[in-house]
């Protein structure tokens, strides 16, 4: 058995998720071989994603590893951060410029500071309710340079307790030993599987632990720090089916 870990944006969607990938994943899985998605998205939106886009898979794994779910919806796995603080970090990155975050747990909500864009359902810094943990907090920046900026800041201030991961114009904040290999490491344990068994897909940063970790593939589109690392180079995930097939 082999298991191919793949990442969403930018890896399995990339120009869309078609008939062919859908029948590679298939086939894959009809070989006795595992499929997932391994993603920075909150656990609610990887969910989503799979229903609507309607592809096989075995595992779904949120929050930058955080979050591990069976094929049935059932959670096998949370890493927790300390909901205490959830409030400092959200002032911190307000006062870094953030004006949005997305605080990823089973309450689930967006701080909005932007009067003029908030949703009613939307929440400020000084309307949310205390709450016993979180996931993972995301948040966006105008630019990566901007996004690298403020990464290094929660990490000098927060690092003892908190792993912020850039992934472009975005930061996805989780706990402290956590990121995608750790999260698949823990994968490997519920499905009784081995290290040499995985396979790793992805093309942005936040996909370097995983992608350093295991064996590897990077996408073509992906930024020049995955590919560099990576153990081989795809256009997309059939053509990485069809390789280890």
């Amino acid at each position: 058995m082999k298991i191919i870990a793949s990442d969403y944006d930018g890896t399995l969607n990339h120009g869309g998720i078609g008939d062919k990938k859908r029948e590679a994943i298939k086939r894959w899985r009809k070989s006795g071989n595992l499929f997932g998605l391994v993603s920075g998205r909150g656990a609610k939106d990887v969910i989503r994603i799979q229903k609507e886009q309607n592809f096989e898979c075995d595992f779904l794994i949120g929050c930058n590893g955080a979050v591990i779910i069976n094929s049935d919806g059932t959670v096998l796995y949370e890493s927790r951060c300390d909901g205490a603080l959830a409030k400092p970090l959200l002032k911190y990155i307000e006062e870094l410029g953030c004006t949005w975050a997305n605080v990823q747990t089973a309450f689930d909500c967006v701080i909005d500071e932007d009067d003029n864009e908030r949703l009613s359902d939307e929440f400020t810094l000084e309307t949310i309710p205390e709450i016993p943990y979180f996931n993972q907090i995301s948040t966006i920046l105008p630019d990566d340079d901007e996004s690298a900026r403020v990464t290094a800041a929660i990490k000098e201030k927060f690092g003892k307790y908190l792993n912020p991961l850039q992934n472009g114009r975005c930061i996805d904040i989780v706990a402290a030993d956590m990121n995608k290999a750790q999260g698949l490491y823990k994968l490997l344990e519920f499905v009784g599987a081995s290290y040499d068994d995985m396979i790793t897909v992805g093309d942005n940063i936040n996909d370097t632990h995983m992608i350093a970790e295991f064996r590897s593939y990077a996408m073509e589109n992906g930024v020049q720090s995955i590919k560099d690392i990576a153990d081989y180079e795809i256009k997309g995930i059939t053509e990485l089916i069809e390789k280890e097939l």
